[in-house]
């Protein structure tokens, strides 16, 4: 197989497969996804904590933490990601804590460039979440809110227990459509420098212009690939959390 990869770059100079004869950048290419894979699950984790808590707080009877909710909702929803990834790091990461690095001599912040990453695209989706977990719950019948009340249950306990299983069934698909979204978007941590798969696609063709071809079809297969098994992962939640006659 190694051996076809190097004919074919010899033939065909602008489709140099590189990485899939040379150790190294086969090294950068599994490195590169790896991480894709981790900032894609970390944010999608955080994104839907964020918007669970943020439902709940919007439900609030503080007309100040209501407020706080839809600031947060409003500036993540109207600003470009990229902008946000971009403040997180380079403004507030100089305010951040920094401990001394593994040399003695050096400092590192202790919030990484892949730390910022996962905060500022977990805020972003975070704050579609908060809306599109907003309408699952007012779908919910206030007669199945009223009759977990009047059974002593507090706002928490009917929240978790009683609003919030049946509008997560609701919210699923318009949840689907984020999740995929967040998952593209996480290209954008490229931006400062978090070694993700186009971020190692970037040095190879930069070092062997030749290879520029196959490895953006590489990363184009791969997010595809990502995104199917979120997409099949999320259809098979669905099917199995549908309950007839309820939902969509």
């Amino acid at each position: 197989m190694e051996e076809f990869f190097r004919e074919l770059a010899a033939d065909a100079p602008r489709w140099n497969f590189i990485w899939m004869y040379e150790e190294r950048q086969q090294n950068k290419i599994l490195a590169g996804l790896w991480m894709t894979i981790k900032l894609s699950v970390m944010c999608l984790i955080f994104s839907v904590v964020i918007g669970l808590v943020g439902a709940w707080m919007q439900g609030a009877r503080s007309v100040i933490t209501r407020a706080v909710v839809q600031g947060y909702i409003q500036f993540f929803r109207n600003t470009p990601p990229m902008v946000q990834l971009l403040f997180f790091y380079f403004a507030l990461g100089q305010f951040t804590p920094v401990v001394p690095g593994e040399d003695g001599w050096t400092v590192e912040p202790i919030i990484s460039n892949v730390g910022w990453a996962i905060i500022s695209l977990s805020f972003f989706a975070g704050a579609f979440n908060v809306e599109i977990f907003r309408a699952g719950i007012e779908a919910v019948p206030n007669s199945t809110i009223e009759a977990s009340e009047s059974l002593g249950f507090s706002r928490l306990q009917t929240y978790i227990y009683v609003t919030l299983p049946l509008a997560f069934r609701v919210c699923l698909p318009a949840l689907n459509n984020n999740l995929v979204n967040l998952v593209k978007t996480t290209t954008q941590a490229f931006a400062i420098a978090v070694p993700e798969l186009l971020y190692h696609s970037v040095t190879i063709w930069n070092d062997y212009p030749s290879a520029q071809y196959p490895t953006m079809l590489l990363v184009f297969v791969s997010y595809v690939g990502l995104v199917a098994i979120l997409v099949f992962g999320m259809h098979k939640w669905e099917k199995a959390m549908r309950i007839p006659g309820y939902g969509t």
